[in-house]
């Protein structure tokens, strides 16, 4: 049944979805570079689903834009983080490298791998931090 004429109905919020790569026990953090509110910010890699496109497939072609690597996509982890106030989510997904690859910071300043006890020893995007909480478990 189609909505009222005067009730609105508010938009699908945009995902956003970010992997987190664990390679021998320590996990990718990449350094953002822009926008200037977020410069010098951790996050994990990823970004827009596109319109017909699914978060799996966002997710590894976000890989290969951002860090020159395939990846296999796993199991999500930690919950839906809202962001933009409520107009879009994150969505955060393991992911297993590919046939040896090596990521490379083509769209940040900088990466890490870091261990679990290194966690918190860089500045995460506070969409970020839910999910870096989640990483003890997973870095063993």
């Amino acid at each position: 049944m189609p909505p009222e004429p005067n009730v609105k109905t508010s938009p699908s919020p945009r995902v956003i979805v970010a992997a987190v790569i664990i390679t021998d026990g320590r996990v990718l953090a990449c350094q953002r570079s822009a926008p200037p509110e977020a410069a010098g910010k951790w996050e994990f890699p990823g970004g827009k689903v596109e319109p017909g496109e699914t978060e799996e497939a966002a997710l590894a072609r976000e890989c290969v834009e951002e860090l020159g690597v395939r990846v296999k996509v796993g199991d999500r982890v930690g919950p839906d983080v809202p962001l933009a106030h409520g107009r879009a989510v994150l969505r955060v997904y393991a992911a297993a490298l590919l046939d040896g690859d090596v990521p490379e910071a083509l769209e940040h300043t900088s990466m890490r791998w870091l261990t679990v006890d290194q966690l918190n020893s860089v500045p995460w995007l506070p969409a970020d931090k839910p999910i870096v909480a989640e990483l003890p478990s997973l870095l063993v």
